[in-house]
């Protein structure tokens, strides 16, 4: 059973397509997710997995008007979220070199060091949209049936 909007659907055997992609020095992580989304008309898709590294990254912390900037290097411990065909929302959890971990959502200019290596997921049966919430006053995310 699967949860569409506030309502629960049921469906037989679902579609999935799965891509891998790695990242080099330099690459903006979150515009590299974006560009290849676009590139490969991605509709409803979600971050299975990403292991690297960030040499500077850029975080909207837990309290909304607060983005810091980190220049050091870091491993990506985890990165979740989801990417439809005109936005992304990522969240990003790194280790710092004393194992202390940083979080929260990801900016622009958390770029790579050394490598990132992407796979992601697609339902081929939804698409992801993003309508405004009057109740959070966010863009928040709709799921439709293809």
């Amino acid at each position: 059973m699967k949860r569409l909007g506030s309502k629960y659907i049921r469906k037989g055997v679902n579609s999935m397509k799965i891509y891998v992609f790695r990242l080099t020095d330099g690459s903006d992580l979150k515009q590299e997710i974006i560009r290849f989304g676009k590139e490969n008309n991605i509709k409803a898709s979600f971050i299975i997995t990403c292991v690297g590294g960030l040499r500077r990254a850029t975080l909207r912390m837990a309290e909304d008007h607060i983005i810091k900037d980190f220049e050091e290097k870091f491993e990506i411990v985890s990165l979740v979220g989801t990417i439809s065909e005109k936005d992304v929302h990522l969240h990003i959890c790194l280790s710092d070199k004393d194992g202390k971990c940083i979080g929260g959502h990801m900016k622009d200019k958390c770029i790579v060091a050394t490598t990132a290596e992407i796979i992601i997921g697609e339902s081929e049966d939804h698409t992801f949209l993003r309508e405004f919430d009057k109740k959070t006053g966010y863009d928040e995310l709709v799921v439709k049936e293809r």
